[in-house]
C-alpha cells in the first residue's frame, strides 16, 4: 500500500526537465508529483481496461505507427526509464544518465502477442513500485539535480515528465485510436 505524503513536491521549473517535455508537463494538474502519477494511472485504467482483446488486437491509426498494446507497453517501459533516473539523481548519483531509443524497445518487445489483460498489469505494477519509491523519497530528494540524456533534470522533473507523458499518449488513445473500435 502506498504511503501518502503530507507535504507537495511542488512541480518542477523550467532547466528541470527536458525542454521538448514541457508541454505535457503544462498539463499535469496539481503541484504534487504523487497525486498526479495516481490520477493519471486512474485515468489510464478506465480508459484501456474496458478494451476487448479482439479490438485491441493490431489496433493502429496508420501505418507504421504504434499498436495500442505497443503504447501501453511503451508507458510502462518509459517509467521504468524515468523512475531509474528519478532514483540515481534521488540517492546523488553524480553520473550522467543515458538516453534510450523507445522504437528500438517497443521493436524488441513483442508486445502486440501479449494480451491487454497482461500489459495492463504490468503497468499496475511499474505505477505501484514508482508510487512506493516516489512516496518515500525526503523532501530535499525531489530537488535534486543530476544530467540525463544531455539535460539538466530534477527528480521532481522526471516524475512530472512521467506522467505528463502518459497523458500525451491518453490523448493520442482517445483522438486516434478508441474511435476505431466502434
Amino acid at each position: 500500500m502506498t504511503r501518502t505524503s503530507s507535504r507537495s513536491t511542488g512541480r518542477p521549473l523550467a532547466g528541470e526537465y527536458a525542454e521538448y517535455a514541457r508541454p505535457d508537463i503544462d498539463r499535469v494538474p496539481g503541484d504534487d508529483a504523487v497525486e498526479a502519477l495516481r490520477v493519471v494511472a486512474g485515468e489510464t485504467l478506465d480508459l484501456l481496461a474496458p478494451i476487448d482483446e479482439g479490438a485491441a488486437a493490431g489496433l493502429t491509426y496508420a501505418p507504421g505507427k504504434w499498436t495500442l498494446k505497443e503504447v501501453v507497453g511503451h508507458l510502462a517501459d518509459d517509467e521504468r526509464i524515468f523512475t531509474y533516473r528519478a532514483l540515481c539523481i534521488a540517492r546523488g548519483d553524480s553520473r550522467e544518465l543515458p538516453g534510450f531509443d523507445e522504437k528500438l524497445y517497443v521493436a524488441g518487445a513483442g508486445f502486440e502477442q501479449r494480451s491487454v489483460a497482461g500489459l495492463l498489469a504490468e503497468y499496475r505494477a511499474v505505477r505501484q513500485a514508482t508510487l512506493e519509491l516516489f512516496a518515500g523519497l525526503p523532501a530535499e530528494a525531489w530537488v535534486r539535480r543530476g544530467m540525463v540524456n544531455g539535460y539538466p533534470a530534477s527528480v521532481r522533473g522526471l516524475a512530472f515528465h512521467i506522467a505528463g507523458h502518459e497523458l500525451h499518449h491518453l490523448r493520442v488513445l482517445r483522438e486516434k485510436y478508441l474511435g476505431r473500435l466502434g
